[in-house]
């Protein structure tokens, strides 16, 4: 396999996902602040321009964080980050859809259309105008997990997901884009400091480690 990475937070959920499963993967940087996804070269392997992009064994391309997240879980069932049993990952799977539709949704739509909107008006339809709404949407978001972090170690009691992972990353970058996790929100932030702590976080916040590897 060989993974397609680069800067944001999507590429690092698949980083800090096959760092926490300790498996090595070939991988490569993309360069998309100069373009380089939405050249040629990198369309024809994925027409939809984004990164991440896992390429299998067989030659196929798989995008989107969470399909790539998937497949390396369903390649590699331990430690089981999406869950070893069909109750496990059905919970999984609906916390990662509650992140994605209440935090990340929201969060790089306000971002795309104010502090990234140099960067993304050119590519895709930009809403500059609903941009402090989506923010503020965001925020709405995490506020909600806080309270549902109020007697949990991790999104999913004791067990550490794919969720986690997810709504982790995209914390993180937040705090980087004029969007940070409010102080208010102390379970949140315990929880944040929490995830942070663990080896995958700090190996997967350098989108260029890895490129020397080889494929497992």
């Amino acid at each position: 396999m060989k993974l397609y990475q680069a800067l944001g937070p999507n590429p690092r959920v698949v980083l800090m996902f096959i760092e926490e499963k300790g498996v090595v993967i070939e991988r490569a940087f993309v360069d998309i602040m100069a373009g380089e996804n939405r050249q040629d070269g990198f369309r024809a392997k994925n027409p939809f321009g984004q990164v991440p992009l896992l390429e299998t064994d067989s030659g196929d391309h798989i995008s989107e964080s969470v399909a790539i997240c998937e497949y390396i879980e369903d390649k590699h069932p331990e430690p089981a980050l999406i869950g070893a049993t069909p109750e496990e990952r059905a919970e999984t799977r609906m916390l990662v859809r509650r992140v994605d539709f209440d935090v990340v949704m929201p969060m790089t739509t306000g971002f795309r259309g104010s502090e990234g909107l140099p960067l993304f008006q050119e590519r895709m339809r930009c809403l500059p105008e609903a941009s402090d709404g989506l923010k503020a949407c965001a925020k709405d978001g995490m506020a909600r997990f806080d309270s549902w972090l109020a007697d949990r170690d991790y999104l999913a009691g004791d067990r550490f997901t794919l969720a986690d992972i997810v709504l982790f990353a995209f914390i993180d970058f937040g705090g980087q884009v004029g969007q940070p996790l409010p102080e208010e929100l102390a379970n949140l932030k315990a929880w944040f400091d929490r995830v942070a702590e663990r080896p995958g976080a700090s190996a997967s916040a350098n989108p260029k480690v890895g490129l020397e590897t080889e494929s497992a």
